[in-house]
Formats: C-alpha cells, structure tokens, sequence
C-alpha cells in the first residue's frame, strides 16, 4: 500500500495559509489575463464553481520555493515534468500543485494558470477557441494555451490515468479505449444474483484492465458510473448542462458514494482495490447510526470513494472493509435504500456525487431553476455540505416483496413504497476551505438519518 494515504486518518488540518498563498497567485493572475477574469466571473455566475477548484496546477519561478515550503508545500519527484521544472505538492490539503521553473526571473504572477476540464475539444467549442492541443486525442494528458496576455497563460489540460505534465502518443489506440469503454458502459447490471454480478463485473474489469492498464481502467470506469447516476438525476443534469456550456464537464468532483449491502461490501473493496483504490479514512459510526463507512483515494486518477454499509454497535472493532459481515437481521437507512434499489455498483448506480461549488451561490442557483436544497449536514468556516433534494425513484415489487417477506419492512411500508417510491439519488453541493480534505463524521450521521427511506 501507497504509505502516503494513511488508514482511519481522522485529523486533516485545514490549511488556511496555503490557500491564501495560492489565492493571491491567482489574483495576481487574472489581474493580467482578463480571459481568466472573465471565465472566473462566469464559473460563479454561470455555474455556481470557483476558479480555484478547477485549477490543475500554476507555474512559478523558482524564487518561491521557500514560500511554497512555509505554506506547507513539499517537492513530489514522482509526477513527469518537462525538463526544467520540479512539482510541489501540499501533501495535506486539495490545492493545485505548482510547477517551478527553473531559470524563471520573478514575476509576481504565475506565468501560467493551467485548468482543468473533461473534454479539451468541449471547451473549446464553448469558446470558440481553433488552436490545437499538444496531446492526441483521448491520451494520457493533453494541454492547449488559451489566453497569452501580458506575460502570462492560461493552459488548460485534459487528464486520463496520469498524474505528470508531459503530453506523449504511447498508451492504448482510441479504438481499444472505446472498446474498453463499451464494455463497461453495456455491461450487466441487473439480475437475480448479484453475488454473480459482482463476479462478472470483477471478470469483466480485468478485461479492462488488461486493455488500458490500472489508472486508465479507473477513469473510464468512473466516468460511466458518473453518466449512470445523472441519467436518472435531474439536479444533475440541469448542473452538468451549467457546466458543458462553459466546456468544464464534471471535473471539479469530489468525491463518488457507493451504498453497499453487508453481504456485498467485501466484494464491492474488490473491485475497487482492483482499480488502485488504497484505503483511507474508515468510519466507524455504529452505536451511533447505525453505519460505517470506508474512504478510499485512487492516487492516481485522483478520485474518492465513500462506501457506506449499516453496522452494528458490536462491529465498530472490525475492519469492516476486510471482514465479511453477515448477512443484516434488521435494515439501516443504507441497507433499507440497498434493499429497495439495489448495490450502487450494480443496477442502482451511485447514490450521489459531490463536486466542488460556490456553496450558497449554487444554492441559490439551483434554486432559481426549480431544483431545491436540503438542509445542510456540515456547516463549518471550512467545510459546507448539503444535498439537493432527493430524486424519488419507483421501487420494483420484486425488491419489495423480499424485503417483506424477510420482515425487514412493514405491511404498511411496503404498501408505500409500491405506490409513492423511495429517495434514490442526490447531488451534493460541498465547499471547501483551507484545502481541507477530510470528512465530519457526526454530520454524515445527521444526514444519513434524515435521508432514511421509513422518513421521507
């Protein structure tokens, strides 16, 4: 295991003064590059983001390697580089990474700003933009210079699976990505068994795998889990139309949830640790709420999972990501959605994704277009988190039998469920401050509960 990513870590500081250090770059910036300025504006009126959280990294010269050091920046030798810059990584904190150049003369402003979207080619369009990107299509990173004002430049980059600077032709041809990219997208999600669904997936990932390799195998994988959950989410395709109209697409996420029977949450670790997932913090609510949650951080491609299961007071000793869990007498709010929809992995998709927003400005956004907010779980100076309000889906009959005929739901909840449905999916509006990369415990378990099935 990668020892940078440290198990049931519950102490993320939050990193004031490194925000700070990044904000005035960018500041300095778009002070000189009025293409930024303009495109910042338009993140905060347009789609509720922030121009920090779209920032891949920022090229400064080599003078401030002693503030990037007080800040709490250290020098990463594993990423790619072109020849002549070193990379500084906060180590603690979601802050772009910054590129020192050698030889660079002081600025006082990054000589370049690089963001980052999905698609060069949709950004481009929605900007009416022709110059054409170093970096062939669908390869492991592609840049374009945007906008050269006054000695400084705005890049923007495209990443797949990669976490360097050097734009190269080798890697796997478009037909094999597209193949790999089909075979996911199509494959079977729903059946009468899903411990054998989650045999053929795992079958099935190693297919892909073994066309793209790990890191690539990952993007493609959560980029079709991504576009199963916003079919059957309207607050998600309302934000992501915001977002494509600026040529952004979903890459300010966050992190992805997965709901997880007990029975399956082994197998569910599985595939993800088949996807270079390494484990993170672990939550061990229990007597609390009733549930556990394990976090896991792809380092590569840079995506988060949270993984939620119901848990029993008595379990809270074991490592629950490791250890089977029997099969559940009685149903938590994660095992009653399970229930009643199925395992995110399979055919009921993720039960939310988090991407990173203005937090009121969104609000107030979503709100103006008819989408409501719930109230929200974390209200802290550096972190804000709540859900949209929840999309109700129909609930099969068979699903409902079962649960009924297992005594896990009432006559009268059962009844319910077939006629008005239950609480599906949601899309999560979270602010960050300080680069703070952690969760609350005590808010998730708040949220948890009022999104119960039995409540809503």
């Amino acid at each position: 295991m990668n020892t940078t990513l440290k198990e049931q870590r519950f102490d993320w500081p939050v990193c004031y003064k490194a925000e700070e250090f990044i904000l005035n770059q960018l500041a300095a910036f778009t002070e000189r590059n009025r293409f930024a300025a303009s495109l910042a504006e338009r993140m905060r009126d347009e789609t509720g983001t922030l121009l920090l959280d779209w920032v891949d990294h920022l090229v400064l010269a080599p003078g401030e390697s002693s503030r990037l050091q007080e800040a709490g920046y250290t020098v990463d030798a594993r990423p790619e580089a072109p020849r002549g810059f070193h990379t500084w990584r906060h180590p603690e904190a979601l802050l772009p990474a910054v590129l020192l150049e050698e030889g660079a003369p002081p600025a006082g402003a990054p000589s370049v700003v690089a963001i980052r979207c999905e698609a060069l080619s949709d950004f481009m369009v929605a900007h009416d933009l022709s110059d054409e990107p170093v970096g062939l299509p669908l390869s492991r990173y592609r840049h374009l210079a945007v906008s050269r004002e006054n000695g400084v430049r705005l890049d923007l980059v495209e990443r797949r699976g990669y976490t360097g600077f050097v734009a190269s032709s080798d890697g796997p041809s478009a037909s094999t990505l597209l193949q790999a990219w089909e075979l996911w997208r199509t494959r079977p999600r729903r059946t009468s068994d899903e411990a054998e669904d989650f045999r053929r997936a795992q079958h099935l990932l190693e297919r892909v795998i073994k066309l793209l390799g790990r890191d690539l195998a990952c993007h493609v994988v959560f980029a079709v889990e991504r576009e199963y959950w916003q079919r059957r989410n309207r607050a998600a395709q309302l934000q992501k139309a915001r977002q494509d109209r600026l040529g952004l697409g979903w890459a300010n996420h966050d992190h992805h949830t997965f709901r997880s029977s007990r029975v399956h949450f082994v197998a569910l670790m599985r595939v993800l640790e088949k996807l270079g997932f390494e484990r993170r913090e672990r939550y061990y609510a229990g007597a609390q709420a009733g549930w556990g949650a394990q976090i896991l951080e792809q380092p590569t491609e840079g995506i988060v999972t949270f993984c939620d299961v119901d848990l029993a007071p008595d379990e809270t000793a074991i490592d629950f990501s490791r250890q089977p869990l029997p099969a559940a007498t009685k149903l938590g709010t994660i095992g009653l959605w399970v229930g009643l929809h199925g395992e995110s992995f399979l055919d009921a998709g993720l039960h939310h994704l988090e991407c990173r927003f203005d937090y009121q400005l969104l609000r107030d956004q979503l709100a103006q277009a008819g989408v409501s907010t719930m109230k929200p779980f974390s209200d802290f100076p550096f972190l804000k988190q709540a859900f949209t309000e929840g999309e109700r889906w129909p609930v099969r009959r068979q699903r409902a039998d079962r649960l009924l005929q297992q005594a896990l739901i009432t006559e009268a909840q059962h009844q319910t469920f077939l006629r008005e449905g239950a609480i599906g999916s949601h899309l999560e509006n979270l602010q960050r401050k300080g680069g703070f990369k952690g969760f609350n415990q005590k808010s998730v378990s708040a949220i948890i509960q009022a999104t119960d099935p039995r409540g809503t």
